[in-house]
């Protein structure tokens, strides 16, 4: 049982580091993996396992980015050591409405949307979003295409929209890359930003799930470990590709073809949810 374990905690990891950068909902294609790729642990340790393995996905963004978000770098001058404490500031900012609002809800979301219909219709809904604002700024020529000059009112509106991707099957990077685009961010900034703004966030969130599960009278057993540490750590070196991926995507393509395929899938799922009934 081991053996077979560790097999599907390599696929749900590789599921996550695709989708948490992609925007398509990580925490939605867990959920829905799930339903095909059964893990032999308790409900409880598979809402905190779809979350923490989150942390690995947000390592890699730390991994690839350490220089440009270090301030105490030796190899920046003045200036950029500043703009890079400044860069952390908004981050903090686009931050607060999530924790704000995300925190006190967190039990009433598990048990209410981490289910099968509510993922597909998020996955179409925001499907349906990235089609329209893509064909809307298809002639539109972005306002800020410096991440520098990314304001501190841009952050904490991306930050509210953040606040969308509670809801599972919408995708944080989603949510708050649209925001951004939105009011008038160039995709490379939205997306860069997103991928900041989810350090502190899936930090946050897991360190929440872990507490709650623990203080839930749940205990860490060597295979549950063991499969919260394979997930994790193939999360994250799948991450650094997938981020490299949409990074040199971006250069000539925009999001429209993320926007069908959250359609196509969340059709299907519904077919499905629907033939299962």
């Amino acid at each position: 049982m081991i053996f077979a374990n560790f097999i599907k905690a390599v696929l749900l990891g590789i599921i996550e580091g695709i989708t948490e950068w992609l925007p398509i909902s990580s925490t939605g294609h867990l959920i829905l993996a799930n339903e095909f790729i059964k893990l032999q642990e308790s409900a409880e340790f598979m809402t905190m396992f779809n979350v923490v393995i989150q942390l690995g996905a947000i390592l890699a963004v730390v991994y690839l980015y350490f220089h440009k978000l270090n301030p105490f770098s030796p190899k920046k001058n003045e200036l950029e050591k500043k703009n890079t404490w400044i860069l952390w500031s908004k981050v903090i900012v686009a931050c607060l409405p999530a924790a704000i609002i995300g925190i006190p809800l967190d039990d009433w979301l598990d048990a209410h949307f981490h289910k099968f219909l509510p993922v597909a219709i998020m996955l179409i809904v925001y499907g349906i979003a990235f089609i329209v604002v893509e064909r809307r700024n298809k002639n539109v020529t972005p306002k800020c295409t410096d991440l520098n000059l990314f304001t501190y009112k841009a952050a904490a509106v991306v930050g509210f929209f953040q606040v969308l991707s509670l809801i599972p099957g919408t995708s944080r990077s989603g949510a708050t890359i649209l925001g951004a685009i939105l009011i008038g961010s160039s995709r490379f900034v939205a997306t860069e930003f997103s991928f900041f703004l989810g350090i502190p966030v899936m930090f946050g969130a897991s360190l929440l799930k872990i507490v709650k599960f623990i203080s839930d009278g749940n205990t860490f057993t060597f295979q549950a470990t063991f499969i919260l540490l394979t997930g994790t750590i193939v999360s994250f070196i799948v991450s650094i590709l997938a981020i490299k991926f949409l990074m040199n995507y971006l250069k000539k393509n925009d999001f429209t073809v993320f926007g069908w395929y959250r359609i196509v899938l969340g059709v299907i799922l519904i077919g499905y949810w629907l033939i299962s009934m």
